[in-house]
């Protein structure tokens, strides 16, 4: 496989039978043919192997939920935990290798007890598993390039006498420090398994999760529905006892040949109603332009329960019904299920005083982290504020009978309109800090003309600050 670096068509991979003819990589393509005349180059794709290692790590997601790539073409899983779902170490690794051996993949794994450690071992060693403890003694034998601490460096240590992992072990680490600076000191007690560092894995740990796998594959839809009833009565426990609900709900359904299909279900409230989440499962599969297709049948299926919150138990009315208000939630879930989260809205109130910016359509189904209460309408009024506004603003031609006052009549969309009632001026400064200096003041009127037809008018600019010659403009129709 070759790719262009530089200037120069250069080795990026090899099979068997390059490498056992002294290929490497790095070497460009023309000293490569200079060797061998009938050598098959290949250009490489980058992106379909950066495709391909998703696929992996997608796949991987069945055996841990903290799976990270380790590039360029690895993967790190951490298995803490989890190795005796699948009959311990040795059977985890057994099973992951006749995966990718069926999927015509070749690969080198190894178990220790740091990333850094399985990254070395796997990459420059022959791979395995590694009890607790005899981390160090198998990464000494290894060469300093294990620690991937760069071309330069590896060949000052070489020159130094400072061929393996085990030759720096026996250094002080100040020693090297000062030498090659605190990243080369930190990489070797990470490889050696003295210090312990976390992965950052692709996809954030849930805050609950269970899972079911199989001994053989699940083909029958309605198993399948009768699996996900069980999940969700299990995390239901787990949330019961936490005293909370879920926000999100997320089922992977994991196929034998690798492919992995995530349904997510989005609720407006913390919820463990085992009937209520089947039944948003259910409208959930409805609504897939793409069915969910078993293939050669499941062998896993897990629910993940990423977001949760506190849940407090509602009292139910004394005539026996629910209260309207989870009526209503109900229906926004079922309808944010079916046609998407971005397609069910909902406004909720934001800081300012200017009418464009006081409120914001999000998801209904989103979290608010911090609510801002809605101004308080005038007792036994009208409404200060048109349900919609126009936006932008609809420029109109005004009459008025002073220039600072309500306009008599004004023409909108050609046709004209008498006023017989005004109210007004309601003065609304620009937010200088978001608009900038030169936006202009408005003030706004609640006209209503002689059809009974209610507006909301403003004038942009004053004549007394001189901010320009002042338009009117229609911001909204109140109903």
């Amino acid at each position: 496989m070759v790719e262009t670096q530089g200037n120069a068509l250069r080795l990026v991979g090899c099979d068997a039978n390059a490498a056992r003819l002294g290929l490497t990589r790095g070497l460009t393509l023309a000293d490569a043919r200079a060797r061998i005349p009938d050598l098959v180059a290949v250009e490489a794709d980058s992106h379909a192997d950066e495709r391909l290692i998703d696929r992996l790590a997608a796949f991987c997601d069945r055996f841990t939920p903290l799976v990270t790539l380790d590039p360029p073409h690895g993967l790190l899983l951490d298995i803490t935990g989890c190795a005796h779902l699948f009959g311990g170490e040795a059977a985890l690794l057994a099973l992951i290798a006749g995966y990718l051996h069926r999927g015509g993949l070749a690969h080198r794994a190894a178990i220790m007890g740091t990333p850094e450690a399985a990254h070395a071992l796997s990459r420059f060693g022959a791979g395995g598993i590694v009890p607790v403890g005899d981390d160090e003694s198998a990464i000494a034998p290894l060469p300093v390039a294990a620690l991937e601490i760069g071309a330069e460096a590896v060949l000052a240590l070489s020159r130094a006498g400072l061929k393996t992992v085990g030759d720096l072990a026996d250094r002080p680490s100040s020693a090297l420090s000062a030498r090659f600076g605190e990243g080369l000191a930190v990489r070797l007690r990470r490889t050696l398994g003295r210090e312990d560092a976390r992965i950052t894995p692709l996809r954030p740990p849930p805050a609950c999760m269970v899972e079911r796998h199989f001994a053989e594959p699940l083909l029958d839809m309605a198993g399948l529905e009768e699996v996900v009833v069980r999940l969700i009565t299990d995390a239901g426990r787990v949330l019961e006892q936490r005293g909370e609900g879920g926000r999100a709900f997320e089922i992977s359904f994991f196929r034998s040949d690798g492919a992995v299909r995530r349904l997510l279900i989005e609720t407006g409230r913390p919820s463990r109603d085992v009937k209520a989440i089947l039944r948003l499962y259910r409208e959930r599969i409805e609504a897939l332009a793409d069915p969910l297709d078993p293939g050669f049948g499941f062998d896993a299926v897990r629910l993940a329960v990423p977001v949760c919150e506190p849940l407090n138990v509602h009292q139910p009315s004394l005539d026996g019904r629910a209260v309207e208000d989870e009526a209503v939630a109900d229906l926004v879930d079922r309808l944010v299920t079916r046609f998407g989260r971005d397609r069910v809205l909902r406004f909720v109130a934001q800081d300012s005083h200017d009418p464009r910016r006081e409120a914001k359509a999000v998801p209904a189904v989103a979290p608010i982290a911090a609510r801002v209460a809605w101004p308080a309408p005038e007792p036994n009024g009208p409404p200060s504020r048109p349900i919609q506004l126009f936006e932008p603003p609809q420029p109109i031609e005004t009459l008025a009978q002073v220039p600072d006052g309500p306009p008599l009549r004004f023409r909108w969309r050609r046709v004209l309109h008498e006023i017989a009632r005004a109210e007004g001026p309601e003065r609304i400064a620009p937010e200088w800090w978001r608009d900038g200096p030169s936006e202009p003041t408005r003030d706004y009127y609640r006209v209503e003309d002689a059809q009974g037809r209610r507006f909301w008018l403003f004038r942009a600019g004053l004549y007394e600050r001189e901010e320009g010659p002042p338009r009117w403009f229609l911001h909204g129709l109140f109903a």
